[in-house]
């Protein structure tokens, strides 16, 4: 695989351009500056609604939730889909339902026990994992997310990455669906770096890697390595904030807060994600207990306006 795709290069094509002499640098066809907005010309991102944010609702509220708060997209789980089918629902139906409402879905979380350490577990996994991928395709999912939570404490990392390549290859041939692999501080596979490594290591065209802010911050891989990454490496991108209190070891899923009402560094990690060329969605994935106790259309409707907030504050 050209780890190109994954590592930019843009700083030696600086320093390349720099040392050329000047009529040279003059040829260097100018860069198209033209890009499609979103939010009213607030972000060059789209931007999606994580339904963990309104974990209360149900899963056809959470989509006219995030259509009426004005996200250009929602990414649900597994778990809702799995339940709407058993309660008589049709996904291609919802996932009509997403699109009439002038949403899309850019990822579905997602792909769990889809990497376990042995061959015989491996084969086991399979019929899940083909099952999740179905219902994400039926719902328009151009992604779904690779969970490692099975990979084991001492994994192989050419193992999960040949297991990665192939569930890349199932997941577009057989569902014309996009897994891409997380990360997460709870699992083996804990920093942007690991994941990186093993999606490099896949040596396949569609390897992808999901970032999220908050498993950045609290596995203390930190936001430098941003800078390394190529856009076209990245298919979706989550975000939240974490607070000051507790301490770093003492935070929890249930910790994340809005945007702006924390301590990330929210407006940098912005501008460094969008000089990677990035052109996906950044996905608002919050679980915090105390704004599921909230009124839920609020819940959005603030994320959202934090969201822009910070945004426009990022000046991207």
């Amino acid at each position: 695989m050209e780890r190109r795709k994954f590592i930019t290069l843009g700083a030696a094509a600086s320093i390349a351009a720099a040392s050329l002499p000047e009529i040279a640098r003059a040829e260097i066809p100018a860069i198209d500056k033209k890009e499609k907005r979103y939010q009213k010309g607030v972000s060059p991102w789209p931007v999606c609604l994580d339904t963990a944010t309104i974990r209360p609702a149900s899963l056809k509220d959470k989509v006219k939730i995030a259509a009426k708060a004005g996200y250009d997209a929602i990414e649900p789980w597994d778990g809702e889909l799995q339940k709407f089918e058993a309660e008589g629902g049709n996904l291609k139906d919802l996932g009509k339902e997403i699109k009439d409402l002038g949403l899309f879905v850019p990822s579905v979380i997602g792909l769990w026990n889809a990497l376990p350490p042995t061959k015989e577990l491996w084969d086991a996994s399979l019929k899940d994992t083909r099952n999740r991928m179905r219902m994400a395709a039926a719902i328009g999912a151009e992604h779904i997310q690779t969970i490692p939570n099975t990979v084991g404490e001492n994994y192989s990392q050419k193992w999960v990455a040949d297991r990665y390549r192939d569930i890349l290859e199932i997941g577009i041939n057989e569902f014309n669906i996009l897994p891409a692999l997380v990360f997460v501080k709870y699992f083996p596979v804990k920093t942007l770096g690991q994941a990186t490594g093993i999606a490099m290591d896949a040596n396949h065209p569609r390897a992808m890697i999901i970032p999220d802010v908050y498993h950045m911050y609290i596995s203390e891989g930190g936001f430098e390595a941003i800078k390394m990454l190529r856009g076209e490496s990245i298919a979706i991108f989550q975000f939240n904030d974490a607070p000051a209190l507790p301490a770093l070891a003492q935070l929890n899923d249930e910790h994340r807060v809005y945007p702006g009402d924390g301590i990330l560094p929210l407006e940098q990690i912005f501008k460094d994600l969008k000089g990677t060329g990035f052109k996906g969605c950044i996905s608002l994935e919050m679980y915090n207990p105390v704004y599921w106790k909230g009124d839920l259309q609020n819940v959005a409707e603030t994320g959202l306006r934090k969201t822009l907030e910070i945004l426009k504050k990022a000046g991207v």
